[in-house]
């Protein structure tokens, strides 16, 4: 009996293992091995083949190779000395093809750098994924996943026929990651990986958790990519810091990419053409930053993002990676920082997703009062395992290192801090100490802001209860976001704002309740997308009364919005004053600008924010009593408002706000110091639509005490309008 005869008898088992595809380890079988005899023997798996030759790299047969398997298993014994060979297939057409054999290439993962059981992983979509690499001296592509629990993964594709068998990879199982060098394989190709969980069942073919880029919905494959894109923003970066400027001005222009500007008669919406008409819009808007609703690849469009697939890639709706790295480099050249939409609390039970990714919650929690969201039918992360915290902080870092993204708005907070979220009792498993915090979502969100405030990002947190110190730093207690936004203040005002104004005397508290907490924590404040779907209709409908008083009202509101402590934000189309609510499906109605009520408020939101950015009252100190004064809060019969914004130097701006319809002439406001004061703004004025009602650019203060000051301005108040004055000295000691 000759050798390959008794090598073939010798792995029986393991020859039919491969060929059902039930082998988890084929680099025990398959490439080079030494026999019994201290010979080499070769074995491949080619299903399909007619034969193999086994080929010098000069093309040189060495030797045929003996068919040992029906289904395309051969070998063959390796002159001495030989280390390097090719595998020439040949098909029953009389065609033929060499390729390079992975199973002879060593595994490019080391145990150091995956780190003990998971809990030191860094820079984990360096190592995980898909990446061109070198492999003694062949290119080639490396992919790795992790899936503990699996009994085989392979890598498959368009380049094996979607064949399982082919690619079986090799398993890491100290830290149950699966990796394989595949040599030749360039960039572009489509992929995914097949795995058989611990029962040997067939799980449906999983895209790549770390997936830098995937196919067009319906499709669903991840695609092998690799950046080529060469920055230009690095004065822009240079500046970032651990240290968040919390006095600087911060007015978010909110944007859906898809449904910004169609541009249908160009093709569409793409992330090159946003990086010309949206960067510039905002920039001529004044806006400091821009905030993308999600990015991250998503299967179903009207989940605007929100339920997210590939969380480590740009939607290629718009274009490839780089494309969108083109985008933020373009916002940071024009002086716009890039905030990004991030979901890490919930993610879709698509089958083709994380969900039971090797056959079991590995993502998600295995009991479904914890891992299962009830309000949106998705799976909820479990925060308690460290490789699944690692995946999360390495996604945040990864937007944040690979395309400069400024800052992280961390999407639907509460729904990960409560156990009991939309859960009805005994929905929901209570903590060790019997609560219902989650104590390890607790610990994530710290452990999140910590890495990107150490990276030079900020963070902000859509929370909407009053769970304490979610903007405080962590090693006060916090949970360490930069800011918060403020759904308070957002609810209250807007209910107040829809009041007749004849009614707007009895609910005056909705106006003032919010600086009663205005300082607890770094707020932001959000007109978002939120305000304007699911049938609550534009911000402009939820305004009274007929067309000029609607537009009055909306002017005044986001006049005070400018004046109130905190920072600011406005969805894309509230500058235009949006008749119809929101659509993902339709561009803003940019045709309204052709009407001089609509071109007023873009003129307005202008004007604030170049006045919001230039005056260091209104956004030096938000975060402190010392940057806000009642003037007085209590005129409800009048539906007035009154207060001062201050900054460190001791200047400061008047603001007054006028939320009923009628003049009030002569109107007296108390002030610091006697001096004439300059209007900066009148929300009234022709050129935004209004009546021309006010006092001519200016007022002068007189020695008449008011509100407990030593001064006073006489003014006409106009209506339905907001009126911001500063003092000719905030000049004069500049």
């Amino acid at each position: 009996m000759d050798i390959l005869e008794t090598d073939r008898q010798a792995h029986s088992q393991a020859l039919e293992a491969l060929a059902g595809g039930r082998h988890g380890d084929p680099f025990s079988i398959l490439g080079m091995h030494r026999v019994g005899t201290g010979e080499r023997v070769v074995r491949c798996l080619q299903p399909g083949a007619a034969g193999v030759l086994l080929v010098d790299i000069d093309g040189t047969v060495l030797a045929p190779m003996r068919k040992l398997h029906a289904q395309g298993i051969f070998s063959a014994l390796v002159p001495a000395r030989k280390r390097r060979y090719l595998l020439r297939v040949e098909f029953e057409d009389g065609s033929s093809l060499d390729l390079e054999d992975p199973y002879r290439f060593p595994t490019l993962l080391s145990e150091l750098n995956l780190g003990p059981g998971g809990k030191d992983w860094g820079g984990l979509w360096k190592i995980l994924g898909s990446h061109a690499d070198t492999s003694l001296g062949v290119q080639g592509t490396r992919f790795a996943v992790w899936a503990p629990n699996a009994s085989r993964v392979s890598v498959v594709g368009n380049f094996n026929a979607w064949d399982g068998r082919r690619h079986v990879m090799r398993l890491h199982p100290a830290q149950g990651v699966w990796e394989i060098f595949l040599p030749g394989l360039g960039q572009g190709e489509l992929y995914k990986f097949e795995i058989l969980d611990s029962k040997g069942r067939l799980l449906p073919l999983k895209a790549d958790p770390f997936g830098h880029y995937f196919e067009s919905p319906p499709g669903n494959a991840s695609i092998a990519y690799e950046s080529r894109y060469r920055w230009c923003d690095k004065s822009w970066m240079a500046q970032r810091s651990s240290v968040p400027a919390l006095d600087q001005p911060i007015s978010i222009y909110e944007v859906h990419l898809g449904s910004w500007r169609h541009a249908a008669d160009e093709g569409g919406v793409s992330y090159r053409k946003l990086a010309r008409e949206l960067v510039d819009y905002v920039r001529d808007m004044g806006f400091t930053h821009v905030e993308l609703m999600p990015v991250s690849e998503h299967p179903f469009g009207a989940s605007w993002g929100y339920q997210p697939i590939g969380m480590f890639a740009p939607t290629c709706r718009f274009g490839d990676p780089d494309d969108f790295r083109y985008f933020v480099d373009r916002c940071h050249m024009a002086g716009i920082a890039v905030i990004l939409d991030w979901v890490p609390a919930h993610f879709p039970s698509d089958p083709h997703g994380l969900a039971r990714f090797d056959g079991t919650g590995l993502y998600e929690h295995e009991d479904p009062r914890k891992g299962e969201h009830p309000d949106w039918g998705t799976l909820v992360f479990n925060y308690g395992r460290d490789e699944v915290v690692n995946y999360l902080i390495s996604c945040a870092l990864y937007w944040i290192e690979e395309f400069h993204i400024d800052a992280l708005r961390v999407d639907a907070v509460a729904s990960m801090l409560y156990l009991d979220y939309s859960r009805k009792p005994g929905q929901w498993a209570p903590n060790k100490f019997g609560g219902n915090e989650n104590l390890e979502a607790v610990a994530f969100l710290r452990k999140l802001n910590e890495a990107l405030h150490a990276h030079g990002a900020s963070s902000y947190a859509e929370e909407s209860t009053a769970w304490p110190g979610v903007s405080r730093p962590t090693y006060s207690g916090g949970l360490g976001f930069t800011y918060k936004w403020n759904m308070g203040w957002m609810h209250d005002t807007l209910v107040y704002m829809k009041e007749d104004p004849v009614h707007r005397k009895y609910h005056h508290e909705k106006m003032t309740f919010g600086m009663i907490y205005a300082f607890s924590e770094n707020f932001v404040l959000p007109l978002s997308h939120d305000e304007v779907v699911h049938g609550k209709g534009s911000l402009l409908n939820r305004m009274p009364g007929d067309d000029w008083q609607r537009f009055a009202n909306l002017r005044a509101y986001y006049a005070s919005m400018f004046c109130h402590p905190g920072k600011k934000l406005l969805f894309m189309g509230a500058e235009l004053a949006q008749q119809r609510e929101w659509s993902h499906d339709r561009e803003l109605d940019w045709s309204l600008l052709k009407q001089p009520l609509h071109l007023g408020t873009q003129k307005l939101v202008r004007d604030l924010n170049r006045i919001y950015r230039d005056t260091p009252a209104l956004h030096e100190i938000d975060f402190s009593p010392e940057g806000f004064e009642w003037i007085d809060s209590e005129d409800r019969d009048n539906s007035v408002f009154s207060w001062l914004r201050k900054a460190r130097d001791g200047s400061f701006v008047v603001c007054v706000i006028n939320f009923n319809p009628v003049i009030r002439s002569p109107y007296r406001v108390g002030v610091p110091a006697p001096g004439d004061y300059r209007e900066l703004i009148n929300t009234d004025a022709t050129i935004y639509g209004g009546s021309g009602v006010g006092n001519l650019g200016g007022a002068s203060a007189v020695a008449i005490p008011a509100h407990g000051r030593p001064a006073s301005l006489e003014l006409t108040l106009p209506p339905l309008a907001a009126l911001i004055f500063e003092p000719l000295a905030n000049k004069a000691d500049a």
